[in-house]
């Protein structure tokens, strides 16, 4: 008789494995393993065990398991689940799933990091508690009558201490020898963020997230998953680490777009952090101002506990905000100062009138760089990525970047159509900005804030010191700066462009101005008293745009009941599912063939399957962002009533890849969060 295990190897391959596993071992469900495969050796996971004798096959002719691995450790049963969940419904290789439960290295190393500590120490003495407001008691009350699996949305202003409610919903789960999971979003990762935490509960807080090395990344994950440390706080890929006795999961700014992955495996961490919790039959709570709108839908309609906070912690003022319609220009005769083109009168006497008040400024927009466009005056020509065919970004007076494959060329001296004229700029980054206002307040210290300045964990801790510090007065930044942060003296926000995403091709693109606004709103005036109530000023050519009112008055309820009418009217999330298909090949004419061959599978699958017939096929049809890194980008879009309808119909359209053209790669995205 022989030992046979099914192994989801690590892997770009949907089926899982069978291996004979020699006499010497002994495997058990969730272990590691490293199998041959073709001529090389992969780790893998055990699934499912099965016996067989000889005589029922040709067992001789299986490959062995090569060797187990005993210092990973077994996952348990719950959360092997949990990832074969996930494996299912994003439709991806289970090797490549389960293979995202292990740290990047092994746990010994004689290798010693010269890098800052991961967690800061904890300060002697640490921080008073603060008084919990009555709004804050009762959550923390309702929160303790349930048991088991429970989704809690917790809907709070900004400022008004979502972030003490987990702190103190932790220090419960603690007291029973349980541990938690806190996600972030990355850009929210700060160490004001991890300093509150670790002043809470000192060296039992563990981080993860990617400005950590592979070592750091290591480290961490064994701290954790041993059971020295007892809270881990992280990014998305925080939520692989399989931690054991979890009694409670957090995700802060549960809206955010960043918590969908967009490569590899396509998952949404907050929804795969629900599902999480429903395995491991935990609480979950969700906490967010402004929060997504399949979120807002679930606690409507009671699946997920529904709990509000109204007000800001101290009773503190929300701050004011108002519109300045750009379309109305004063003549240069009736301005009191020369100003650049992109700065209204109105924000910028409330720019001086801040400085003039020891306090500090935020310009928020959402564009890096000094001009997203370099244009011929005489003939139009424009200078594009060759690799993308998108518009190349000035940066600074000599550089043109391309953002999505970092290709770079010098700015030319000339038009190189016309060879008339020196290119001009068109547009406006936070790089000009910047450039703007320190020639405007050259006493005032101009800090900028985005991809460019900012790419390590270094760079963002000085940062935040800095303008902590009031070592800078006025801060430029994209989305980077509009959650997360908590800075006393910062009582003006300025949105430069308040209608920048207003049109993006995409059914999400309200939501995310409304989310955008309201957020980047609440890091005004956090800390101030009625006679300083923050200040927002809304720069936008479209004044009458119709989130503008439920933006001003903080109205989330308002503006979610106006988009989930037009949301239910179109079948769109949360009153349908979409899968994205996205394929690409660097050869345009074969991309176009695999695109004629999907539109028609699709056909003939709706045609013969009944339950299909409510599916909408959009597409396919070019990508709004056509060409990128040399490959040209398709897409089909599904939408479908459910997700079960919208997976089994996906999996069909695929079905082996064997009729797919070859250099076509073709990949599906269930619940797509980014079109473009």
């Amino acid at each position: 008789m022989s030992d046979l295990w099914k192994v989801a190897v690590d892997a770009p391959i949907p089926q899982i494995l069978t291996y004979r596993v020699p006499a010497q071992y002994v495997v058990s469900r969730g272990q590691r393993v490293v199998v041959p495969l073709g001529t090389r050796k992969v780790s893998g996971v055990a699934l499912e065990h099965q016996k067989v004798f000889a005589e029922d096959f040709a067992v001789d002719k299986i490959r062995e398991v090569t060797s187990v691995d005993d210092e990973a450790p077994v996952l348990s049963e719950r959360f092997l689940k949990w990832l074969e969940w996930l494996s299912d419904y994003y439709i991806h290789s289970p090797g490549l799933t389960l293979a995202l439960a292990y740290p990047p290295l092994k746990k010994t190393s004689t290798r010693k990091s010269t890098r800052a500590a991961v967690v800061p120490a904890q300060l002697e003495g640490g921080s008073a508690k603060p008084n919990l407001t009555s709004e804050q008691k009762k959550v923390l009350q309702d929160l303790e009558n349930s048991e088991g699996f429970q989704a809690h949305l917790i809907f709070g202003v900004t400022g008004s201490g979502k972030t003490e409610i987990y702190l103190h919903a932790l220090e419960s789960i603690l007291q029973k020898n349980q541990t938690g999971l806190v996600l972030v979003p990355e850009i929210s990762l700060t160490p004001q963020l991890v300093d509150r935490f670790v002043q809470r509960f000192g060296e039992q807080v563990a981080v993860l997230h990617s400005q950590l090395t592979p070592r750091e990344k290591t480290n961490q994950w064994w701290q954790i998953v041993s059971g020295e440390k007892k809270i881990l706080i992280g990014a998305r890929s925080a939520l692989f680490c399989p931690i054991p006795n979890l009694g409670l999961i957090v995700v802060d700014e549960e809206h955010e777009a960043s918590f969908k992955q967009d490569e590899k495996l396509k998952y949404q961490a907050r929804d795969a952090a629900v599902m999480r919790a429903r395995f491991e039959k935990c609480a979950i709570l969700l906490g967010s101002a402004t929060p997504s709108l399949e979120t807002w839908q679930n606690a409507l309609s009671g699946r997920y506990h529904l709990h509000t906070l109204k007000e800001r912690v101290g009773q503190r003022p929300m701050p004011k905000i108002e519109v300045v319609d750009l379309r109305i220009i004063p003549s240069d005769d009736k301005r009191k100062v020369k100003l650049p083109s992109w700065l209204s009168e109105e924000l910028h006497t409330q720019i001086v009138k801040t400085l003039g008040q020891n306090k500090q400024v935020a310009m928020f927009l959402n564009r890096r760089g000094f001009a997203p466009v370099l244009m011929c005056p005489s003939c139009g020509h424009s200078r594009k990525c060759p690799n993308c065919e998108i518009s190349l970004t000035q940066h600074g007076k000599k550089d043109l970047i391309c953002h999505y494959c970092d290709y770079h060329e010098p700015v030319p001296r000339s038009c190189p159509a016309c060879h008339a004229n020196e290119l001009t700029a068109v547009g406006l980054g936070t790089e000009k900005v910047e450039s703007d206002l320190q020639k405007l307040f050259p006493e005032h210290i101009c800090i900028r804030a985005d991809r460019d300045e900012i790419q390590t964990r270094e760079e963002l801790e000085d940062f935040v010191r800095k303008f902590e510090n009031k070592e800078a007065h006025i801060l430029i930044g994209t989305q980077m700066i509009a959650k997360g942060l908590d800075f006393p003296d910062l009582n003006l926000v300025g949105f430069v462009w308040a209608d920048q995403s207003f049109h993006f091709p995409d059914f999400r693109a309200f939501e995310r101005s409304f989310q955008l606004i309201v957020q980047m709103s609440g890091r005004s005036g956090r800390k101030t008293v009625d006679e300083e109530r923050g200040l927002v000023l809304l720069q936008t050519h479209q004044p009458d745009h119709p989130i503008l009112a439920p933006a001003i008055k903080q109205n989330f309820v308002e503006f979610a009941e106006q988009e989930l009418q037009m949301r239910k009217s179109l079948r769109y999330p949360p009153f349908g599912k979409l899968v994205n298909i996205r394929f690409q090949c660097a050869d345009l004419n074969i991309a176009e063939q695999a695109g004629a061959l999907l539109k028609t599978r699709a056909l003939q699958i709706r045609e013969q399957w009944p339950s299909a017939s409510q599916i909408d096929i959009l597409g396919p049809a070019a990508a709004p962002m056509a060409k990128m890194r040399n490959f040209y980008r398709f897409q089909m879009l599904l939408k479908a009533p459910d997700s079960k309808i919208a997976n089994q119909f996906t999996r069909a359209l695929i079905g082996d890849g064997k009729w797919i053209p070859k250099g076509v790669k073709i990949t599906p995205d269930v619940d797509p969060y980014h079109l473009l």
